[in-house]
């Protein structure tokens, strides 16, 4: 129970700072594939310095490779609502999503950067709904601020604790 919610307050905890962040810009700070990031650093709260790399590097690459996606296949079209079967602006957009994650999905793990939540950043960007230069800066810039605060409380948490993790007991059920 208490790995349970002490997981969950501070997956809330980290998303609250950029939650935070985006209030105060009216900037795309927080969006899908930054909860599952969010989740997976509070679940496992080792702060290793390549795996903090990974994460950002990650969503880089899923970032860079959605809007070089998009540009190249759907400019223009978005997925704000489902597009009528069999249009051109579906297919673009299937086809944007397609390639861009066949593209970070090789990249990620030839630069030995795999994290799976940025699979759903590279589909937010080739399909159209985070699809400036700007929104892919905001969108790496938030995941370094989620990683870099991550890092920020486990070294306070080691330094009152002298750990990074509590140990919790094995739980049934």
């Amino acid at each position: 129970m208490r790995r349970r919610l002490g997981t969950s307050l501070y997956a809330g905890l980290l998303f609250t700072v950029l939650g935070a962040i985006a209030w105060a810009t009216g900037q795309p700070f927080v969006f899908p594939s930054l909860g599952p990031s969010a989740f997976l650093l509070a679940f496992d709260r080792r702060s290793e310095r390549g795996r903090a790399a990974r994460i950002v590097g990650s969503h880089l690459i899923g970032g860079v490779a959605g809007l070089t996606a998009w540009w190249l296949i759907a400019p223009g079209a978005s997925l704000t609502a489902t597009a009528p079967a069999f249009s051109p602006a579906g297919f673009r957009l299937a086809a944007s999503a397609t390639v861009s994650l066949v593209a970070t999905s090789w990249a990620m793990i030839a630069t030995d950067a795999v994290h799976a939540p940025a699979c759903a950043t590279t589909l937010i960007v080739s399909l159209g709904l985070l699809s400036t230069p700007t929104e892919v800066a905001i969108i790496v810039a938030s995941v370094s601020v989620l990683v870099g605060f991550h890092a920020g409380v486990i070294r306070v948490f080691k330094r009152i604790v002298g750990d990074a993790h509590p140990l919790y007991r094995v739980e049934k059920g």
